[in-house]
């Protein structure tokens, strides 16, 4: 397992050893030792998560205002456009963002810490992501960040969405605050 830092230090994108040979692949997807060993952190993960979403759908940015939730994202089927964006009070970070594509084929996985809102626009026809989380999930602390917020500027790569210049979004992404409005940590 190798950890390499993003421009946000913080946020660690993880390639884990994949053998494969003609009968297909095998990789330790986590294991509690490796992962301290490459990144340095001692997370105890107390949730898995799984989404199914198809092409165009953009989930996010979330966080939680209490409780907030480190995150192991990796994809299983398809692709995605992940990104995490800093909201931590006093981070010379504040208010910039990350992304990596993650995929099936790549096998790469995005450590997300405590601290950061996340969200990921799904490029392939569908996209299955399964995450970790080191806290439970709590609706009544959730919250979400505007995707296209011009504060933050992400680039959610628009260029290369063939489905058009609009994600697919729930109703409370949609509703989300600007992230200078958003109860931040």
């Amino acid at each position: 397992m190798e950890a390499t830092p993003l421009a946000i230090p913080d946020v660690l994108l993880i390639t884990p050893g994949v053998h494969g040979d003609e009968r297909g692949f095998f990789m330790e997807s986590f294991n509690q030792r490796a992962f301290e060993a490459a990144t340095g952190v001692s997370a105890t993960f107390v949730q898995d998560n799984h989404s199914r979403s198809a092409r165009g759908v953009l989930r996010g940015l979330h966080y939680q205002v209490e409780q907030p939730q480190g995150k192991l994202v990796r994809v299983v089927a398809g692709e995605i456009l992940d990104v995490a964006v800093d909201i931590r009070r006093g981070s010379a970070t504040r208010g910039q963002w990350v992304s990596a594509r993650l995929s099936a084929a790549n096998h790469r996985q995005l450590w997300v810490p405590e601290g950061f809102a996340h969200g990921f626009v799904v490029l392939s026809d569908t996209a299955d992501v399964l995450y970790k989380t080191t806290r439970y999930y709590a609706p009544r602390f959730e919250r979400s960040i505007r995707w296209d917020d011009p504060a933050l500027a992400i680039d959610w790569q628009r260029e290369e969405w063939c489905w058009g210049s609009q994600p697919i979004l729930s109703t409370k992404d949609r509703l989300a605050s600007d992230f200078h409005a958003s109860e931040i940590l």
